[in-house]
């Protein structure tokens, strides 16, 4: 089994764009590619998860957000950044299904899918409910201050075990105490980073 980094896409690897459905939209956040080519060297799977209810609400069709996903991806490889997998949840909020981050379905058939060890994993993103879903799969969560983050007060956190100015600090920070092989897991009494 292997630990992971899943990511939050927009304001978290991307720039917040209200119902992103064009690729040429797409600019990766500053440190975005670093962050993930640190995960990966590291020994972390990186995973994104992202709830994309504009499918669901009809704005626009999956096939929108899959070459969302192929630009993304091909900025990230740009700069020698790979992702393993990326997860979306296409349904609205009010479809009350088990994969809308809070929920945990995206991670469960992450951790299906890629033999995930939950326990030394970590969620990084911009909204509480990043850091709610970390909580709810017995992971540790990072609060980053761009997107929806931006402008946050980091003692308005919660479950966060920390919050970071930017994605690529949030690894530095993980990687700092929590490099697979170097920390059991959450709770792990020398972590560094709590």
């Amino acid at each position: 089994m292997k630990p992971c980094i899943f990511f939050d896409r927009d304001g978290t690897l991307i720039e917040e764009r209200h119902y992103l459905s064009e690729p040429a939209q797409v600019k990766l956040i500053p440190g975005a590619a670093e962050a993930v080519r640190l995960a990966r060297e590291a020994g972390f799977l990186t995973v994104v998860l992202t709830n994309q209810s504009g499918v669901g609400r009809g704005y626009f069709p999956a096939e929108a957000v899959e070459a969302v996903h192929r630009r993304m991806e091909g900025l990230l490889a740009k700069e020698g950044a790979t992702l393993d997998r990326i997860y979306v949840c296409p349904h609205a909020p009010e479809d009350n299904c088990p994969c809308r981050k809070p929920r945990t379905g995206l991670v469960e058939q992450a951790a299906r899918d890629l033999d995930v060890d939950l326990h030394r994993s970590w969620m990084v993103g911009d909204k509480p409910a990043d850091i709610e879903l970390a909580a709810n799969a017995g992971m540790r969560g990072v609060l980053v201050m761009t997107g929806y983050g931006e402008g946050s007060a980091p003692e308005g956190a919660g479950a966060a075990s920390f919050t970071a100015s930017d994605v690529r600090a949030a690894v530095r920070m993980i990687l700092a105490g929590a490099a697979p092989g170097r920390l059991g897991g959450p709770g792990a009494p020398d972590s560094g980073v709590d």
